[in-house]
């Protein structure tokens, strides 16, 4: 499990650095995926899946009711993202795709602190 959970972090990381990195390139290409299929949303129940591990696999863990929040709201975006009314949806993607650069790095800063602050209670960054 603790791989697993490794992979999350990773997944947060990567995307975290790439909004800090090149945050309006990532929203461009974002963008462009949904113009083009929108369908691609579906993949979005992968994510609930991801946030049900989370809930499951950090059962012990410190900082464990943070983890389960996390988890909880991975569940919830993912499933609204993928089988959510498709106005709500829309309108809410429309929102978060017109945010400035800066809004996107922050966004960014904090994936990254949050990986690394599951990387560090996983033991694979220094002791906890």
């Amino acid at each position: 499990m603790t791989f697993v959970l490794a992979a999350i972090a990773g997944i947060w990381m990567a995307d975290g650095l790439a909004l800090l990195v090149a945050p309006r390139q990532v929203m461009e290409r974002l963008r462009e995926v949904l113009a083009l299929s929108p369908a691609v949303l579906r993949w979005e129940g992968f994510s609930a899946c991801l946030g049900i591990i989370l809930l499951v696999g950090t059962e012990g863990l410190r900082y464990q009711p943070l983890w389960a929040c996390t988890g909880a709201a991975m569940v919830i975006k993912g499933l609204f993202l993928a089988v959510g009314p498709e106005r709500w949806r829309y309108g809410l993607l429309e929102w978060c795709l017109r945010r400035d650069d800066v809004d996107y790095r922050f966004w960014g800063l904090g994936l990254c602190a949050w990986a690394l602050l599951l990387l560090y209670v996983l033991g694979l960054l220094g002791s906890a």
